[in-house]
């Protein structure tokens, strides 16, 4: 029988997708979109479309890095970037723009953000709208000085199966000390969105689907997020993501969380009541035939014979002949 630690995580998520609950599709909470993707991928990323007369330009921004991916002038041809200029491509899609990143690098982990360049009565705004954040899993990345490689953050457990209402702690290991930037809990798969963000002033922002749900505390290179109350909604993948100085975003193999959900308790329920009914009527019946084994039954079925006095008349009748006879043989 192989051990849960030892499948592939990739694989080990495809095995189990069935089993998560169906969700409702009712989108995230958080304005922050989450892709999850393997080297070699490709992912879209959706920028709205103002469409504002005074709009100046649109751009996608890698906020990390701090460079224009592309540029969109309102009166030129797009600009790409000579980083992703032979692997990516655009379209219009009714009001927003998609962007397709083709093979993907790990170093293509970033948070990428919609902005756009504003002109108000001769001065140029600048406004950044939707931020979309891109886990790419692949090989440790190198850091920039060469000294020594960055790992991905170690993360656990692998995988979690609580029962509704029950909590989980999921405890990352990070490379960063305490000063340095940012940490965040992402969820990738079925409802993709930021659980948790901790900036490096020790900020933190809870998506309001956890609210007073989560708690998370750290300790050196080491923090610990602890889900309380878990619904059946609450199954998803959830990775620790980080940002450290000079490097692009690091992610960790992540948790894999399933909820059972209320209904797979109450199955449980009925059917140890049921055993239960059927138990004590197996008792009541063994019962039963014990006392009755002990009674008489057949005399309470029995017909009942009438009292009768036998009168035995043969004496008297005896007694007249023997009278008779002597009272002959006197006479002779």
């Amino acid at each position: 029988m192989l051990r849960m630690s030892c499948l592939p995580n990739a694989f080990l998520f495809l095995l189990l997708l069935p089993c998560f609950p169906a969700q409702d599709g009712g989108g995230n909470e958080m304005s922050t979109d989450v892709i999850s993707a393997w080297e070699g991928d490709s992912i879209n990323i959706t920028c709205p479309m103002n469409g504002s007369q005074n709009q100046v330009m649109m751009y996608l921004k890698a906020m990390r890095q701090n460079l224009n991916v592309i540029n969109f002038p309102k009166e030129e041809p797009p600009n790409i970037n000579p980083e992703f200029a032979t692997r990516t491509e655009y379209s219009k899609e009714g009001e927003n723009l998609r962007i397709t990143l083709h093979r993907l690098q790990e170093s293509d982990s970033e948070i990428y953000t919609c902005c756009e360049i504003v002109e108000t009565n001769g001065h140029h705004k600048y406004l950044c709208r939707k931020t979309t954040i891109v886990v790419v899993k692949g090989i440790a990345i190198p850091s920039l000085n060469k000294a020594k490689p960055l790992r991905a953050l170690e993360q656990s457990p692998l995988y979690a199966n609580p029962e509704q209402g029950q909590s989980v702690s999921i405890t990352c290991v990070l490379n960063s000390s305490p000063e340095d930037e940012g940490f965040h809990l992402l969820r990738t798969h079925l409802q993709p969105g930021t659980v948790l963000s901790v900036s490096h002033l020790n900020l933190s922002q809870v998506s309001p689907a956890f609210g007073n749900r989560l708690e998370h505390s750290r300790e050196g290179n080491r923090i610990v997020i602890t889900l309380h109350n878990l619904q059946g909604k609450d199954s998803d993948h959830y990775i620790c993501a980080e940002e450290v100085t000079g490097s692009p975003l690091l992610s960790a193999s992540g948790t894999m969380l399933l909820v059972k959900e209320a209904e797979e308790a109450c199955g449980k329920i009925s059917w140890g009541f049921y055993a239960l009914l059927t138990v004590v009527a197996l008792l009541l019946c063994a019962l039963l035939c014990c006392t009755l084994r002990r009674v008489d039954v057949k005399k309470y079925f029995q017909k009942k014979k009438p009292n009768v006095v036998y009168e035995d008349m043969s004496y008297n009748s005896r007694r007249n002949t023997m009278v008779r006879s002597n009272t002959y043989s006197r006479g002779e």
